[in-house]
């Protein structure tokens, strides 16, 4: 007979998870020194802590001889981990056993461990370290789990029992953790679901969540905004089994006849909200974001959750289908759709909505099934550490691809800017402060860049020249440029670098004028007298003189007018010639036509000089 609600759960809890297919998510674990443990290792994100998706980090291994297992401060021992100035960082090393994952990682940190790794006692395939479902263990740290910032991770056995040989040698053992690729970056769009619950009494778990969705809700309604990410909220449900259906427990925590239900927030069936009203309002908070995107508003989610947590709390009696229509009314959303997809929750069917919930539960490629609240999914990757704003987004910012990610994953406060120091190693324009340095979430690449417009080419590290036609706009294509006395010159062209006329040099860094009178390259007729000028020269010609520079000679401006005159005249002589023979041609033409009509016209009347007779009359036989 069921007795308590934990009963209950548990049977729920046992079916859903005959089935289900819990992923590990791994990252690498480099051994880079002593010679004999070089290679390449698994091991298993603790769900705790700051994994450094998308980086790296290299420290060297120490094993206790005191407090091997982590389980008491080390304080008490007087040990301290503390990496001295320009040393390596610390990971200490500790066995699994006798207090939680997350109490040993808090007394590492403590001690100042920069990550702890925690040797598996038996022979197993890894697991995932959760946090525990009541904190305890620290005693007055009530807190410490949010506190908890270092990496973690679960390694083999085997591969701790190797570590711990070497350490004991002496032997210096060097590590790299690696999570660059615990992510997947395949473009730039990240896809994110955040597996979650309305209930606000669950304990620590609850009030973390509530906590993380006030926080993160600014850079997620950003991310969203922009196109950056597409975000999904999901809720887990189970379902009642058949033989249990009718009972009070099922009844007070499921709805459409056992089909979706939610363990008692209180765990007591005699005070308080019920399963049930879970279920309710997680299936109004899923409807919530569907009406939001249906609007092209998917952000608004985050606004109704964090207020109904803020409006509608359990403990003040709030957690009411009243107030949580008040809140949706509040923030312009469609009352009426909402409801339409609730539906009846009396109803003895399956409910579409929950029952894509269900489904999506189910985990398809390289993700496991969700069975853990909460739970955030990026692209189709299940995360693993601390639920915080800072964690979560640089998670998030090692999804996108290199070079894609918003200016939100490169400030200063998520990931370090490679391109401030020495410019990264890459190509650089001073002059024009143009690099081919971008920084990127993982680090930095070399690539030339696109300015306004106009591409650069090259290999980015030692050479980029820009190309097309806005070259010159761009620090004028990288060609000689110069202005003297208000007159500018420039040797960029379509085709690369050239001086202009006028002047000589390699087009790039020198264009020297040209002394065209020194050089005898103009004014050389025998009357003129040649000055250089910038990129010119200045030709003249003594006495009544002109300079023609075409010809490079001078010639009197009397004969010029003169010249000028005659020439003159000869075209309007030549008009008025054209204009009296074609007057001449029209009028015969005009003539010819005239006769030729008149002469027609006489024909039919009488015949002419050069026409035969033309009989008048016709014989009675050809009438």
């Amino acid at each position: 007979m069921l007795r308590e609600l934990g009963f209950s759960l548990l049977i729920l809890s046992l079916l859903h998870s005959c089935t289900a297919r819990f992923v590990v998510e791994k990252n690498s674990l480099k051994v880079t020194s002593p010679e004999d443990l070089k290679g390449i290792y698994e091991c298993a994100i603790g769900n705790f802590g700051v994994p450094q998706y998308g980086g790296t980090m290299v420290g060297f291994v120490v094993y206790p001889k005191s407090n091997k297992k982590a389980c008491k401060s080390f304080d008490e021992f007087d040990i301290s981990f503390k990496s001295k100035p320009g040393s390596f960082p610390t990971f200490l090393l500790v066995d699994r056993g006798d207090c939680y994952f997350t109490t040993k990682a808090w007394h590492a940190q403590k001690a100042g461990a920069a990550a702890i790794l925690v040797a598996d006692d038996k022979t197993e395939p890894l697991i995932t370290m959760d946090t525990p479902e009541e904190e305890g263990g620290t005693g007055s740290d009530a807190d410490y789990l949010q506190k908890i910032s270092i990496p973690s991770a679960l390694i083999s056995k085997s591969l701790g029992d190797s570590l711990k040989k070497y350490i004991d040698k002496g032997e210096m053992v060097n590590v790299n953790l690696d999570w660059r690729e615990s992510l997947p970056h395949p473009d730039e769009r990240v896809e994110y679901e955040f597996w979650t619950n309305s209930n606000d009494e669950c304990g620590p778990k609850c009030e973390a969540q509530i906590d993380f969705v006030k926080n993160f809700k600014g850079a997620a309604q950003i991310l969203e905004k922009k196109g950056y990410t597409q975000f999904t909220p999901h809720y887990i449900t189970w379902y009642c089994p058949d033989a249990f259906i009718l009972s009070k427990q099922c009844k007070s925590q499921c709805i459409n006849k056992g089909r979706y239900c939610a363990p008692d927030p209180e765990q007591d069936f005699s005070k308080g909200y019920d399963g049930k009203d879970v279920v309710m309002q997680n299936l109004r908070q899923v409807c919530v974001s569907k009406v939001a995107n249906e609007s092209g508003k998917p952000w608004v989610w985050w606004d109704y959750v964090t207020d109904f947590a803020i409006r509608c709390p359990m403990k003040e009696k709030k957690y009411t289908t009243e107030c949580a229509e008040k809140v949706i009314k509040s923030l312009g959303l469609n009352l009426k759709k909402i409801n339409e997809c609730i539906g009846d929750p009396d109803a003895d069917k399956e409910n579409p909505v929950l029952k894509a919930e269900q489904d999506a539960q189910i985990g398809k490629g390289s993700r496991g099934d969700v069975t853990i609240l909460p739970t955030l999914v990026i692209n189709n990757r299940q995360y693993r550490g601390k639920l915080d704003k800072g964690a979560v987004l640089k998670a998030i910012c090692a999804g996108f691809k290199e070079t894609t990610e918003p200016a939100v994953c490169l400030s200063e406060e998520i990931q370090t800017n490679e391109c401030l120091d020495n410019n990264g190693a890459c190509w650089k324009d001073t002059a024009a402060n143009i690099t081919a340095c971008k920084d990127t979430f993982r680090g930095r690449v070399c690539e030339c860049p696109v300015v306004n417009g106009v591409r650069f080419v090259g290999d980015g590290y030692t050479h980029c020249e820009a190309s097309g036609s806005g070259r010159c706009d761009i620090n004028n294509g990288g060609c000689w440029k110069e202005t003297k006395n208000g007159v500018t010159f420039s040797a960029c062209v379509n085709g690369g670098c050239k001086c202009p006329a006028g002047f000589k040099g390699d087009g790039t860094k020198t264009c020297e004028d040209i002394d065209e009178c020194k050089e005898k390259k103009a004014c050389q007729c025998s009357s003129c007298n040649c000055k250089n000028t910038w990129g010119s020269y200045e030709c003249t010609c003594g006495g009544d003189m002109l300079y023609i520079r075409e010809h490079d000679t001078c010639i009197s401006k009397k004969a010029t007018a003169q010249m000028g005159w005659g020439f003159l005249w000869v075209i309007f002589l030549g008009l008025a010639a054209a204009g009296i023979a074609a007057y001449a041609v029209y009028k015969y033409r005009i003539r010819s036509y005239m006769d030729s009509e008149i002469r027609a016209i006489m024909a039919q009347y009488m015949p002419l000089d050069n026409q035969g007779e033309v009989p008048n009359h016709v014989q009675h036989g050809q009438i």
